[in-house]
């Protein structure tokens, strides 16, 4: 019999690096995943999950008049309990370190679900940065049974911690198994704004500078002065294109339009499909970014990031000479910029820090071994080791079946959820 896996995900990021791990998963004999979208970002995991055939099994609904983070939480917990009470799974899955991942880890701890958390030790030690991220993976951390650490770094900071060694399992990070299969399928572009702006590089021998900016964090005064970074720099230089694929708050939206707008060197587009996104990471000269997903998924293609946040809880990149923190400083970030684009600098290799594509296959290992009750591997040294699988490689998820999709099942609140369970054994 096949042990249930509730994978559990709420914003795309999520989908994304759980996506290789579910099509892993599936083609376990062990194993059966459940992808389960909490609603967090209604449409992005279903569009986060179509490239890599798959689905959310159930989709949740959540309403969220104000959008705040205690309304959030309140509206996912009783309704992620429902679906656990229902499914009784052998384990629930949550990655990373949004409100979901939170909810999720406490709902399943209190029915006495083991909880396991995928990217687990990321640590910047600061509790405001970023905000709310950071408690929240220091929170799930009380609480795991396993720790699927992606890198040395992160499962040093998880045992300073005081977690058991034996609860702490390095396999890689997922995002370089999810970048290997987006790459080796090489959609053509869904986004018109994207496909015109490849054409015009196309024609004009032009180099383009990709700039992604959403955390809390970044909005207001530190995002003005990145914006106009981005916009001297992109008059400087008329072979540049910029693309920033903008942020839905409607408040981060106006001010890019207010200091980008008119531009004829900056694209603004609406957030891009994952495989859209990877197309321009692939073509990219120069990446400006707060996110903590592209300065994992740059280096496979030797793209040199600059991190516009003062501190990140991946050094692994910035040790590398993949990225460099430069902060919200427009003259430290202007200048970095420069010298990557006058020397045409890339990273030094094409061996991504962060994994070497096969991060799945060993968190499926791990989850197997829980389940029978039988202690971590520790630390493969496939991982560690210095040889890495180059981009172009095809994963090995991309080899695994696809076919996880089920009949989607729409939980609107936890009493539909109690009636559907009821229904279920009549």
């Amino acid at each position: 019999m096949r042990n249930e896996v509730l994978i559990l995900v709420g914003t795309r990021p999520e989908a994304v690096k759980a996506a290789p791990v579910a099509l892993a998963a599936a083609a376990d004999p062990d194993l059966a995943p459940y992808v389960v979208h909490s609603g967090q970002h209604p449409g992005m995991v279903e569009q986060a999950l179509t490239p890599f055939g798959l689905g959310p099994d159930e989709v949740m609904v959540v309403d969220r008049p104000a959008g705040g983070q205690a309304e959030l939480l309140g509206g996912l917990l009783p309704r992620i309990d429902a679906i656990l009470a229902r499914r009784k799974p052998g384990v629930l899955l949550v990655q990373g370190d949004t409100t979901t991942t939170l909810a999720g880890a406490l709902a399943a701890f209190w029915r006495g679900i083991p909880v396991v958390h995928l990217e687990a030790g990321l640590r910047t030690g600061d509790l405001a940065a970023p905000f709310p991220e950071e408690a929240n993976r220091q929170m799930v951390a009380r609480i795991a049974a396993l720790h699927l650490a992606p890198t040395e770094d992160a499962a040093a900071a998880l045992r300073a911690e005081a977690i058991p060694a034996a609860a702490i399992e390095v396999t890689g990070n997922t995002v370089v198994d999810a970048v290997q299969h987006i790459a080796s399928v090489d959609l053509p572009a869904a986004s018109a704004p994207l496909a015109r702006l490849e054409r015009d590089l196309d024609r004009t021998t032009g180099r383009l500078v990709l700039v992604t900016v959403h955390r809390r964090e970044s909005w207001g005064r530190p995002l003005a002065g990145i914006l106009g970074a981005v916009r001297t720099l992109a008059d400087r230089h008329s072979d540049v294109r910029v693309l920033l694929p903008a942020h839905p708050n409607p408040e981060v939206r106006a001010q890019v339009a207010t200091v980008l707008g008119g531009h004829p060197g900056i694209v603004v587009t609406d957030p891009l499909d994952y495989p859209d996104l990877i197309r321009a990471l692939r073509r990219a000269a120069l990446v400006i970014t707060d996110s903590g997903g592209i300065q994992e998924e740059a280096p496979s293609f030797g793209v040199p990031v600059l991190v516009t946040r003062d501190v990140t809880e991946r050094m692994e990149a910035v040790r590398a000479g993949c990225a460099r923190l430069v902060g919200a400083d427009r003259g430290k970030l202007l200048g970095e910029a420069e010298r990557i684009l006058v020397t045409g600098q890339r990273v030094p290799n094409t061996a991504n820090p962060f994994g070497d594509g096969h991060a799945a296959g060993r968190v499926c290992a791990a989850l197997s071994r829980l389940l029978a009750g039988q202690p971590t591997a520790g630390v493969p040294t496939s991982v560690t080791s210095a040889a890495r699988k180059p981009a172009s490689a095809v994963s090995t998820v991309a080899a695994a079946t696809p076919a996880v999709r089920s009949s989607r099942t729409v939980v609107a609140n936890p009493a539909a959820a109690a009636s559907m369970a009821v229904a279920r054994t009549q």
